[in-house]
């Protein structure tokens, strides 16, 4: 008895909270091995698991609102959802397929809430702290609304009689006219399916297709012929250039530009999750490639003189993008980073095409004469009949240093990076993948924040040790590889995505995330190695500024840059996102509209390759 009144004292309120939440997801799902656990990140669920936020300790209601709610929508997920089903018949177009996720949600969450009322509360409060990130919320105009959101809030009012939250409110209104006209009778049919998901679901890709999202169902498979797939994308590609250039003579010129560029078959539109997945199956490239190799070549060790330390490294991670989210979510994030790709479709194909204009230039075949070996020089020829002693004269083409670099793109994670500048990094590292392997430069695309706001298990053990003085770094890194050097485009490119998860970005230690990308482009086998810096500032952890000198990161970066400058062979250029890092880098510029990050990214990209060509 004892020992229970103990055990007892010992439970926290919240304690008792999770275990009474766990037995609640269990009775909804209908399923005795469902486990919740707490998560600062994005709530998710991976089968039976569920990861919901965490609540204060004196457990504020509407936090408790919140937890409840992603909980019981993850149950209904697990109760009313046939995932083998929903991905069957899934639309292979990116916004489709976000509306076509947001719109099964709303049906099994409405199945919840028709039947039970504190279901229904706990679902609104989940969904609003959704929609405190959904870009809706911001929209000024109705190229500014996703698509997705709107869709699943009109179809829930349709399904459970809730109002659309006022926070989403004018964003819907911007569009609502527009799939009302549209797609008003799907709205009113689906209703009378709710319990059907296999009805649900035609009705839901009929709405679709009168949305213009996806192609009607009698079009020809693009699926069924490799070959005319890829002149079917081409020309749609070459097409939509030509629409979104107007009248405009350049526009029409990139456009060809990008056609000549792709002759290999693969096109700029977006491809479809299932060619994807068979373009980019482990082993099209060969796997020898995709781990960096030392060359056995000396390189400058780092010094030891920084005066910087970590407390611990055992709680650092460095991580694969698709490691830290399940697939379904990192379709979800890489549809939702389309969508705001969508209206800059013609952005990205003139700085895609400008820069592969430039590159290309450079690539210009040369040859060197007068050789005794290669190939034969038929220009040449008439020397040798009318002075037939003349030996025949050979010539060889010269190699292309430029094909021999590797680009790495080091994004901060950062906090202060969330909203349009960690979307428009996403977008401008994909433009940038995808232009440089064309142009048979190799790009990796790397990012770097921490596992925890305000110290992680590191403090925990600093704090268990007695607190020493002067501990150096204490917070958990967390290093991100979104895409290797050897790594096709076509199968990182849903990496992206991650950028996008709201928990995801947390503090910047920038100095030892440039000493590890510094180390990786080191590894690599190129001659000319290329380290590209995207931050919009200082580097900032509460944790371990709190306990250390003031300067104490902003000191070790100072260093390593330098370092980096003046004795590696790695080219190091940084761009700050309102911010100035002039003061840090030799080779910076500061642009204060992230709009302009892509066109900037292109600029500095090609007046190095300019500069090492005119060497």
């Amino acid at each position: 008895m004892p020992t229970k009144n103990h055990t007892l004292a010992e439970e926290t309120p919240l304690d008792r909270f999770k275990h009474a939440l766990t037995g609640a997801s269990r009775a909804i799902a209908r399923e005795a091995e469902v486990e919740v656990a707490w998560s600062a990140d994005t709530p998710s669920s991976n089968g039976k698991n569920f990861r919901v936020p965490l609540p204060g300790r004196n457990l504020p209601p509407e936090q408790v609102a919140e937890a409840r709610g992603f909980a019981d929508s993850f149950a209904l997920k697990l109760r009313h959802h046939n995932a083998a089903l929903h991905s069957r018949n899934a639309p292979p177009e990116a916004v489709a397929r976000a509306c076509y996720d947001a719109i099964e949600q709303v049906r099994y969450e409405a199945l919840g809430a028709n039947s039970y009322g504190g279901i229904r509360t706990n679902l609104d409060a989940a969904l609003d702290l959704r929609l405190m990130s959904d870009p809706i919320a911001r929209a000024q105009s109705q190229d500014d609304v996703p698509l997705q959101t709107a869709l699943a809030l009109m179809l829930r009012e349709k399904l459970t009689g809730e109002a659309v939250p006022s926070r989403a409110r004018a964003g819907v209104d911007l569009v609502r006219s527009f799939i009302e006209g549209k797609a008003g009778g799907d709205l009113e049919a689906l209703a009378a399916s709710l319990d059907d998901q296999r009805a649900f679901q035609a009705l839901s890709l009929d709405l679709l297709e009168h949305l213009d999202l996806t192609q009607p169902a009698d079009a020809p498979d693009e699926g069924d012929n490799e070959e005319g797939e890829d002149e079917d994308g081409q020309d749609e590609q070459d097409e939509g250039d030509q629409e979104e250039g107007g009248g405009d003579p350049q526009a029409t010129e990139m456009a060809a530009e990008m056609s000549d560029g792709e002759a290999d078959g693969e096109s700029d539109s977006e491809m479809s999750s299932d060619e994807e997945m068979s373009e980019g199956e482990p082993g099209d490239e060969g796997e020898e490639g995709m781990m960096p190799v030392r060359p056995n070549r000396p390189w400058t060790d780092i010094p030891e003189g920084f005066d910087y330390r970590a407390y611990t490294t055992r709680y650092d991670e460095e991580v694969p993008a698709s490691d830290l989210c399940d697939a379904e979510e990192l379709d979800r994030l890489r549809a939702y980073l389309d969508s705001q790709l969508t209206g800059l479709q013609g952005i990205v194909t003139r700085l895609a095409n400008r820069l592969q204009r430039r590159l290309m230039a450079q690539q210009n075949r040369s040859w060197d004469f007068d050789l005794e070996e290669g190939y034969l020089d038929p220009a040449r020829l008439a020397r040798v009949i009318i002075t037939p002693g003349t030996l025949l004269t050979y010539k060889t083409e010269r190699d292309i240093d430029f094909k021999d670099t590797v680009v790495t793109l080091l994004i901060d994670n950062s906090g202060s990076m969330r909203g349009r500048p960690i979307s428009i990094a996403a977008i401008s590292a994909d433009i940038l993948a995808r232009t440089l392997e064309r142009c048979g430069v190799k790009t990796e695309i790397l990012g770097f924040t921490t596992r925890a706001w305000k110290g992680g298990q590191s403090r925990e053990q600093w704090l268990a040790d007695g607190k020493p003085t002067q501990p150096g770094r204490l917070n958990d890194l967390r290093h991100i590889v979104y895409k290797q050097g050897d790594e096709p485009w076509r199968r990182a490119r849903r990496n992206l995505g991650l950028m996008m998860r709201e928990g995801l970005l947390k503090e910047n230690i920038d100095g030892e995330a440039l000493l590890w990308a510094h180390n990786r482009l080191i590894a690599r086998r190129e001659e000319r190695r290329i380290l590209l810096v995207i931050s919009d500032g200082a580097p900032v952890d509460d944790s371990t500024l709190s306990v250390n000198s003031a300067g104490y990161l902003e000191s070790h970066l100072r260093k390593v840059i330098e370092w980096i400058e003046t004795r590696s062979p790695v080219q190091l250029v940084a761009i700050g996102i309102g911010h100035d890092v002039t003061r840090y880098y030799r080779r910076a510029v500061t642009i204060m509209d992230v709009e302009q990050l892509g066109g900037t990214i292109i600029e500095q990209l090609a007046e190095l390759f300019e500069d090492e060509r005119g060497r």
